[in-house]
């Protein structure tokens, strides 16, 4: 998975499934974390829900993660503050095994 440490935390390419039955990690795909989403992608809907379970998953405020590119493509870089790249691979790795 391709994760860069920046100075404020990591950037991560992403790859939304948007309207699935729930919001879960599907994997990796192509270099990308793959999210199923509820959320339908009308209006920003499933950007909200991607930084709603972005923030639960790595355990920081919402205000923490931000969609940098892609806003209106399924694939995303998206940037969480204040955390580094082994710590997200650890929840991950937790959230996924929860669910």
């Amino acid at each position: 998975m391709n994760i860069l440490e920046t100075d404020r935390g990591i950037r991560l390419e992403v790859r939304v499934v948007p309207r699935s039955s729930r919001d879960e990690i599907a994997g990796e795909m192509q270099g990308a974390l793959k999210v199923k989403l509820a959320a339908p992608p009308v209006e920003g809907e499933a950007n909200k829900a991607l930084i709603s379970f972005l923030a639960d998953l790595a355990g920081v405020p919402r205000k923490n993660v931000a969609v940098v590119r892609g806003e209106t493509s399924r694939n995303k870089l998206v940037e969480i503050a204040g955390l580094t790249r082994s710590d997200f691979l650890k929840r991950i790795a937790a959230g996924t095994a929860d669910g």
